[in-house]
């Protein structure tokens, strides 16, 4: 409808109406929801032989017109969940469930069988500000990192494929900023990560050929350590495996003398 004046589009209405799933109707309920929020909607109450037909022929005849600048529901709820109001709230369950509505605009117009999206913008709002938390926590860890130079080293080297140990203090700083700026969520996980030390310390040996990574398996020689990074932490903490950490860590400082 782009394509028509302004003014004829401003009078423009579609229709959400009614689709069939497996011969039946489609519902914005379950079985038990429709007799908690429909209960003096239909004629018949929940308990009477006829409550499934009555239901039947609401969903089958509802539709929901849509102008151009949309259609606005009142979809809140008390405390015990009861909808402010009633009809807006089943017509929002509706379209929910409908298979010609998108969650959002982006789905809607990546997806030819979708013709409407929700636009919600409590939701909106709090992925917004989830996104702002995200990245308030990682320059909170990257301030942090900052002070500690050899902490800023581990952190780099699980995140990237360079070699922290031939940068300057410079570049390490500038290649974390760069990481934390592209991908936050992933930097904070690594930096706050308790076992942080270890896994950097596995990974600097990997990297040196003290130890050998097939797939996600950690190999010392041909003992598997570890099917993942996870469990290669937990077999190295182990007490009784100390021997072959400061068998490893042994090896490792031989590589960097030479």
């Amino acid at each position: 409808m782009n394509h028509l004046p302004k003014a004829v589009r401003a009078e423009a209405v579609s229709k959400l109406s009614s689709v069939y799933v497996n011969r039946q109707p489609l519902k914005g309920f379950s079985m038990e929801e429709e007799k908690k929020f429909m209960n003096g909607i239909l004629d018949v109450n929940p308990d009477h032989v006829d409550w499934p037909k009555h239901s039947k022929m609401f969903w089958a005849e509802l539709s929901i017109p849509v102008g151009f600048t949309g259609v606005k529901l009142e979809i809140g709820t008390e405390e015990d969940g009861t909808p402010h109001n009633i009809m807006d709230y089943i017509k929002y369950r509706f379209a929910l469930s409908h298979p010609h509505v998108a969650l959002t605009k982006e789905e809607m117009t990546g997806n030819t069988t979708k013709r409407f999206y929700i636009q919600d913008l409590a939701r909106e709002d709090n992925l917004k500000n989830a996104s702002i938390q995200i990245r308030k926590d990682a320059d909170k860890e990257f301030i942090k990192l900052s002070s500690r130079p050899d902490a800023m080293k581990r952190v780099l080297r699980l995140l990237s494929n360079s070699n922290p140990d031939r940068l300057t203090a410079e570049q390490v700083e500038n290649a974390l900023y760069e990481i934390k700026n592209s991908n936050p969520k992933k930097f904070a996980r690594v930096a706050t990560d308790k076992n942080l030390e270890m896994k950097a310390e596995i990974n600097q040996m990997i990297s040196s050929g003290v130890l050998r990574k097939i797939g996600n398996q950690v190999i010392f020689i041909d003992e598997v350590l570890g099917d993942t990074m996870e469990d290669t932490v937990v077999y190295l903490k182990d007490k009784k495996n100390s021997g072959k950490l400061t068998i490893l860590r042994a090896k490792l400082k031989e590589l960097a003398i030479i």
